[in-house]
């Protein structure tokens, strides 16, 4: 297949999802790397004020990409779009496949309809349309019709990422305040993750930018180790210095309570779609990574201890009561 390619320079990249957990890393790198960076948001104001992007050379164009008519006008001129919205939470309406099925769809069309040819998606590990889980469900729909879309795309799937900010690690870290003495293995705590640092993942959208090589390929990330669930908890135990003695819990028993707390509270701890991924394989079959970063960094309580937050208890139960 012949494939025609330029990434010219001086023009813009636009990165949807721009103040995002992932996004934003991928707009301040490009900036840091001299690149003119277009940065997609719903809220401009919103994202100045949570200050992950403070300062930075960028352009900000607020759109959503599940109202198509904002997109066009964010893709005038611009050599590439690195696409990373999606929710992994249902919640205040938004839903999976209006954002990450046809929000896709949206972007790789108004993409199409400005003459950009670089497309780069993020997609998830695991995703595939044919799923009866909703979230991965939305995330492989979405990465089909980005395969098919005719662009010069690459796309990303993603191990679980970690890193400051995380909602995988810090997920287990908030639950500390509120267990005290005993503290809850999901399941058997035999599910297998390959937590990927997430400037690693940013290392990898980085160098397919400019790579030729990489287009019309979906590459699997994972990091430099398989992990069990309960090692993943116990490693997050020991980075926020926390002893508790570990209990596993039966997951019909976990799900009860999950869809209770999804019920009643705001933003509570664990979600149906955290569950999701403990019935699918998490661990790569080729790992890509390597092709990308020489030296992947382990999720280890040494490497998570200095960003993992050490969550109080008045603190905790705020954030799940939304108050």
């Amino acid at each position: 297949m012949a494939i025609e390619f330029e990434l010219k320079e001086g023009r813009v990249i636009v990165v949807t999802g721009g103040s995002g957990y992932i996004g934003s890393r991928i707009v301040k790198r490009l900036v840091e790397r001299g690149k003119a960076v277009r940065a997609l948001v719903r809220s401009r104001r919103r994202a100045e004020n949570e200050g992950r992007l403070r300062g930075l050379p960028v352009e900000w164009i607020e759109a959503d990409v599940t109202r198509p008519e904002t997109l066009g006008p964010a893709m005038q001129g611009a050599s590439a779009v690195i696409h990373t919205v999606a929710i992994a939470v249902e919640k205040g309406g938004r839903k999976y496949e209006p954002i990450n099925y046809q929000g896709t769809v949206n972007v790789v069309e108004a993409a199409k309809a400005a003459g950009v040819r670089r497309f780069i998606n993020q997609c998830q590990l695991g995703a595939d349309s044919k799923l009866p889980y909703r979230f991965l469900a939305s995330k492989g729909k979405a990465q089909e019709y980005v395969a098919t879309s005719g662009l010069d795309w690459t796309a990303f799937r993603p191990s679980v990422v970690w890193g400051p900010e995380d909602e995988f690690a810090n997920t287990f870290a908030r639950l500390v305040p509120i267990t005290p003495i005993i503290y809850p293995i999901i399941g058997d705590g035999q599910a297998r993750f390959e937590p990927v640092w997430v400037e690693d993942v940013v290392t990898c959208f980085e160098k397919a930018l400019d790579d030729p090589a990489t287009i019309g390929t979906e590459y699997e990330l994972g990091g430099p180790e398989v992990l069990t669930l309960a090692e993943i908890e116990r490693r997050t135990l020991e980075a926020v210095g926390a002893r508790r003695m570990m209990v596993p819990l039966p997951l019909p028993l976990v799900r009860i309570v999950v869809t209770l707390m999804e019920t009643l509270l705001p933003a509570p701890p664990v979600t149906r779609s955290l569950l999701e991924l403990l019935a699918v394989s998490n661990v790569t079959t080729a790992n890509a990574i390597g092709q990308f970063v020489s030296d992947p960094r382990p999720f280890t309580p040494e490497n998570c201890a200095p960003y993992m937050r050490q969550f109080r208890l008045g603190e905790t139960i705020a954030q799940f009561t939304g108050r």
